[in-house]
């Protein structure tokens, strides 16, 4: 069956994962990370792609982003993927993939998951049992978040400016909702949406949705997706 082609409308954030082939590491030390941190910067600058949050694991990193074409997002990745491979390629004296395929995406409803996607983000050291607390990850934005860094290629969604009308009560409410966590629903329809490539929200916002490409944004109607706990 012939491949979907990518669910990518501006003005939507998108959560994108890109993996390494055969789950291999794709950093071999914190200079290949800030590389790739370099090329993000560089890219989703020309591209017009606003990143809101990331974490760039041993063998995959997660992004949160919106663009404003359709195009930014592919563009972007494709042009971080190419110069971070020869990069990588180079360094460790090898050949060959590094990429397990193109990078997975979803496009999500900002009002219901997009706080969740980005606690789902800056938790998964904590998941993967990396660190015991998401502020002992350098690399992921959650520092940002939290006021413990500044990392101005980051754009602040307008959801995250809502959670207080100062940077500190910004920051606090911010850390609280990540000490929180997620439940196992959200976590699982963030993740098997992306993997899929299916746009992630309630029946009405996929509905709306559905007007606005020829692509077709969901596998089913039925059914009401998880909402965010309050």
């Amino acid at each position: 069956m012939a491949r979907l082609p990518r669910l990518t409308v501006p003005g939507y954030a998108h959560h994108l994962i890109q993996r390494g082939n055969n789950r291999q590491a794709i950093f071999a030390s914190d200079v290949d990370r800030q590389f790739l941190i370099d090329l993000l910067t560089e890219h989703a600058r020309q591209c017009e792609v606003a990143v809101h949050a990331y974490v760039l694991m041993d063998n995959h990193f997660h992004l949160l982003a919106t663009p404003a074409t359709a195009q930014g997002l592919a563009q972007m990745m494709q042009a971080v993927g190419r110069r971070y491979v020869r990069y990588f390629n180079d360094r460790q004296k090898r050949t060959g993939t590094l990429w397990e395929g193109r990078f997975k995406s979803s496009l999500i409803q900002s009002e219901r998951y997009l706080l969740a996607c980005m606690a789902y983000i800056d938790l998964n050291p904590v998941r993967a049992g990396m660190v015991a607390q998401p502020g002992d990850f350098r690399w992921s934005s959650y520092a940002h978040h939290t006021g413990q860094r500044y990392e101005p290629w980051l754009t602040p969604h307008p959801l995250y400016w809502e959670l207080g009308n100062t940077p500190f009560a910004r920051e606090i409410a911010y850390a609280n909702l990540v000490q929180a966590g997620i439940a196992s629903v959200q976590q699982t329809a963030l993740t098997d949406a992306t993997l899929r490539g299916w746009a992630l929200g309630e029946p009405e916002f996929v509905a709306d949705l559905q007007k606005r490409t020829v692509r077709r944004v969901s596998k089913t109607n039925a059914g009401r997706p998880p909402l965010v706990a309050k």
